[in-house]
């Protein structure tokens, strides 16, 4: 949901439940969840509570569907890498990669949304918080199956390892404890998915597999 158009001009041209969700998104990703209210949203959005109310049954259900959104861009980064990169696991897996790595500079300032939401969501029954770990189960299954598809000796290992990376990628930018973050992700990366393939071709040589 992020523009270059002025926020003002921007946001006069859309429709309510989209104004609604824009709104939401800034104030949850600059001040947290918890601090804000449904009245500062109604504020930002130019409209009313009655009619955040309208759209979204309870705050919960707000932040929700604010989650919904964020988790279907990153699924989008993985239909994009299969469609830009067929048939070529490996270069998915890197793509993906790239796509985190491309992102870091926007989590530096603002943070990763999953990673601050579930700070501020203990409550495992949470529908927001349900929606993050589904988000995260569905990510880890595509990317299992990218690392099988890559025909990488321990898929589930792999993608365990590359999503520590990722994952951690985005902690360390947020707390700004490692430099060139983007770079380092890169490399470790590829490091991963050429050392499992190294380990295939070893084993197929000697007649292991």
């Amino acid at each position: 949901m992020a523009s270059t158009v002025r926020r003002p001009s921007r946001v006069a041209k859309l429709p309510p439940r989209e104004r609604i969700l824009d709104a939401a998104e800034e104030l949850f990703q600059s001040e947290g969840i918890s601090r804000v209210g449904v009245q500062a949203i109604a504020e930002k959005a130019e409209t009313t509570k009655m009619a955040i109310y309208r759209h979204f049954d309870t705050k919960d259900a707000l932040v929700a569907e604010w989650l919904r959104i964020v988790a279907a861009d990153y699924q989008a980064a993985f239909d994009r890498a299969e469609t830009e990169h067929p048939g070529q696991p490996r270069e998915q897996i890197l793509a993906l990669a790239r796509f985190i790595a491309d992102g870091l500079p926007k989590i530096s300032h603002r943070g990763c949304p999953f990673i601050n939401s579930l700070a501020e969501l203990p409550d495992r029954s949470h529908p927001a918080r349900q929606v993050i770990e589904e988000h995260k189960a569905r990510q880890t299954r595509r990317l299992t199956a990218m690392c099988a598809g890559a025909g990488l000796p321990d898929p589930e290992q792999t993608a365990a390892e590359i999503t520590f990376v990722l994952e951690g990628a985005q902690v360390s930018t947020q707390n700004g404890s490692i430099d060139r973050a983007g770079d380092r992700l890169m490399r470790m990366v590829e490091g991963i998915v050429d050392r499992n393939g190294s380990q295939r071709s070893s084993r197929a040589a000697s007649g292991l597999d």
